[in-house]
């Protein structure tokens, strides 16, 4: 009688792992790989040489380059990377309807201002665009920059301070979130930050020159530790490392503390708070100059409550509004905890942030500190209503705050103070407080 059949289940156990690795191979390369060209102005890996003429505000060289056989003049180039009054040798690799996009092939001719970067992963890490830039440049470039936004976007011609610099160039980030992807085989694979070349990969990070030198030391431990429990996670995982009062806590959920100008905070060490403290105090300063003037100051988007409490003392009483519950809590937390007695704090809804503000308009000063994408047209409309004597603009993306002041603009408001501010050397990011006064 013939044997029955019987499977070799050891090779079609492999057979399987080898198909999955084949297909998990194809899924990578295709999230990994570049964007489709695009035709257009050039051919793809066409080359050129261009003289670099300004920074844009997102960090890229831009050079100008006239095109007689598609008719095209003063066709723009973005090249990352370079600097102001650069010769370059650079390669297509992209175009848009309006604009190009190229990598830099060779230096013809250095700028003085050019560099040695401290970073080992710079030009491959999306985190910083301007470590190959002498610090003093890069704050005259952000000061051109923004001037160039509020005439552009803004409509407004209005001289623009020199910018403030953080008293550290490197090593002044009090948090950062390393990211993996989820566990393969039980092992995790890269443990970093999103590459420039490929924003779904994630680079290797071990040491990080922006971030503060106690994140650095936890560093390696944190990273192996997570590597040891690598089976606990079933999806792609971000890492937390926020250095608060020389302690380093990996814990989202755990309490810490920052102090400002000797006012004490306390908030989660997942929550947001600003990420440069040597900086800090310089910052909430100059926003209490600005703000003065008023007997009462409305901070909406007033988090745990830097701007409220640490203004308190020029004001008759401070509303801090949040449409967070848990921030607020954390606000009146922070007012007990530094005995300030004329503040408090509010949680509004989006629709009726002003509502529960008792304070004449014309007597008040409004400081506003909104998330990237800026303020939304309601909560506009709710302010112009409420119509304040002055308003303390602080925005982390001044393309939308000069999108904004348009509006304040209209509405009868002059600029009488722009002050941008570096919290983020060695990267294209920047802080600008503008006073907005009702004209007379």
């Amino acid at each position: 009688m013939p044997r029955p059949f019987k499977r070799n289940r050891k090779k079609t156990t492999n057979n399987r792992t080898e198909n999955r690795n084949k297909i998990r191979d194809k899924h990578s390369k295709l999230r990994d790989a570049q964007p489709k060209f695009k035709a257009g102005a050039f051919k793809m890996h066409q080359e050129l040489i261009v003289t670099i003429e300004s920074l844009s505000n997102q960090g890229d060289g831009v050079s100008k380059v006239d095109i007689p056989d598609k008719d095209l003049t003063n066709w723009v180039v973005f090249t990352p990377f370079t600097i102001p009054g650069e010769s370059v040798r650079i390669r297509i690799i992209n175009n848009s309807h309006n604009c190009s996009q190229a990598e830099i092939l060779e230096i013809i001719k250095p700028s003085v201002h050019r560099r040695d970067a401290e970073c080992v992963h710079f030009t491959k890490c999306g985190g910083c665009q301007y470590q190959h830039i002498k610090y003093e440049k890069q704050l005259c470039e952000k000061s051109s920059q923004l001037k160039e936004l509020l005439v552009h976007i803004a409509g407004i011609e209005t001289e623009v301070s020199p910018t403030i610099a953080s008293p550290k160039e490197y090593n002044y980030r009090s948090k950062i979130t390393p990211h993996f992807r989820k566990p393969y085989n039980g092992k995790i694979s890269n443990i970093g930050f999103v590459s420039k070349a490929r924003g779904s990969k994630y680079l290797d990070i071990e040491h990080c020159p922006i971030a503060m030198d106690e994140i650095n030391q936890a560093l390696p431990e944190v990273r192996e530790r997570t590597r040891k429990i690598a089976t606990s996670f079933k999806k792609d995982h971000t890492l937390l490392l926020r250095a608060a009062s020389g302690i380093i806590e990996t814990d989202e959920n755990t309490t810490v503390k920052e102090t400002i100008n000797g006012i004490d905070f306390s908030f989660l060490a997942g929550d947001f708070f600003q990420n440069n403290p040597f900086i800090l105090p310089a910052f909430v300063d100059y926003a209490a100059k600005q703000s003065k003037g008023n007997k009462y100051l409305v901070d909406a988007y007033c988090g745990s409550g830097l701007f409220a409490l640490s203004l308190a003392s020029d004001f008759e009483a401070v509303k801090g509004v949040e449409i967070s519950v848990t921030a607020t809590d954390w606000a009146t937390k922070n007012a007990k905890l530094n005995k300030i007695e004329n503040a408090d704090f509010i949680a509004a809804s989006a629709e009726a942030i002003f509502d529960d503000i008792s304070f004449a308009g014309d007597q008040t000063t409004v400081l506003i500190d909104p998330p990237r994408a800026g303020c939304s047209p309601a909560f506009l409309r709710q302010l112009f209503d409420f119509y304040p004597a002055k308003v303390v603009y602080v925005s982390c993306d001044p393309a939308t705050q000069m999108r904004d002041l348009r509006s304040f603009t209209e509405e009868g408001y002059l600029v009488t103070g722009v002050q941008p501010f570096d919290l983020f050397p060695q990267t294209k990011h920047l802080e600008c407080i503008i006073t907005l006064e009702i004209e007379k």
